[in-house]
């Protein structure tokens, strides 16, 4: 079997790579930076140059493919997504898996767009498997320098909740669907174990690294701006943070469902242990 994997040096596609590799698989994976991906994979790999938007590179990675995971972002992602799919069924592959977001569900943030490319793979004919985590658990990395400089959280999603997931979560479920015909057609919403609030969020932070991190409730503009200056794009900021900022702060993303145990046999990560993992970032 050949599995090329798109976004194979980021944050979840280098995981599907890696538990692709521990499963007897030799991934093939789609890269801008030859050198990046070599330092991270060695020759474990099939490497093959090329991006989204350029058709023959896609053509060109796609022969001889029998599954795909694409990994796809920013504001072309639905040409990206489209683009993908359109070569993958000429190319013969038999399953395109998406990493979308659990935000389709709501048409909120970023998956507003996501729902375009998951519209546009349905349109292709394509077998596929739409894989949609809630919030990342490494989003809260976001929240590091406030806390190493204030020992404070500072948002505007009050008491609302929402189960974050760990990255491996993510990967464990792309990999396994990857591997199978079970969910063919499927959308999986994946979220963590239990919702939390940001100030319980905060709280457990603090009892990992022992000393107190408090949660302080601000406006919407405050906390945009907060991000802004860390470096969010104001767009960004605009329309996909803050509409899920307010989605959470309404409780409408403190779902919690079982697909991560029910695909890979596992619960889902809890929080504290993704705080034990990275408590180095937090001081």
């Amino acid at each position: 079997m050949t599995v090329l994997i798109t976004g194979a040096t980021g944050n979840i596609g280098s995981l599907v790579v890696e538990r692709l590799l521990s499963r007897g698989q030799r991934p093939r994976v789609f890269v801008r930076d030859e050198a990046k991906a070599r330092q991270r994979f060695g020759d474990r790999v099939e490497i093959v140059i090329g991006d989204l938007s350029d058709a023959a590179s896609l053509e060109s990675a796609m022969e001889g493919v029998d599954q795909l995971f694409l990994v796809s972002t920013g504001p072309q992602l639905q040409a990206y997504d489209e683009a993908a799919a359109r070569v993958a069924r000429h190319q013969g592959v038999e399953r395109l898996v998406k990493l979308s977001s659990y935000d389709v569900r709501l048409n909120l943030g970023s998956g507003v767009l996501h729902a375009t490319g998951e519209a546009a793979i349905r349109a292709s004919g394509i077998n596929f498997v739409f894989v949609q985590p809630a919030g990342f658990m490494t989003n809260v990395l976001g929240w590091a320098t406030e806390i190493r400089g204030e020992g404070a959280v500072h948002s505007c999603t009050g008491e609302g909740r929402i189960a974050f997931i760990h990255p491996r979560d993510i990967a464990e479920v792309a990999t396994t669907v990857l591997l199978t015909d079970a969910y063919d057609g499927a959308s999986l919403p994946i979220t963590g174990r239990e919702p939390l609030s940001f100030a319980e969020m905060a709280a457990k932070i603090g009892a990992v690294i022992g000393r107190q991190v408090s949660f302080q409730a601000v406006s919407e503009e405050e906390a945009g701006e907060r991000w802004m200056k860390k470096g969010e794009d104001p767009r960004w900021v605009t329309e996909v943070d803050l509409p899920i900022w307010r989605a959470i702060r309404e409780g409408r993303l403190a779902e919690v469902t079982d697909n991560v145990e029910r695909v890979t046999g596992s619960p889902p990560i809890i929080f504290e242990e993704w705080v034990r993992e990275n408590r180095g970032a937090f001081g």
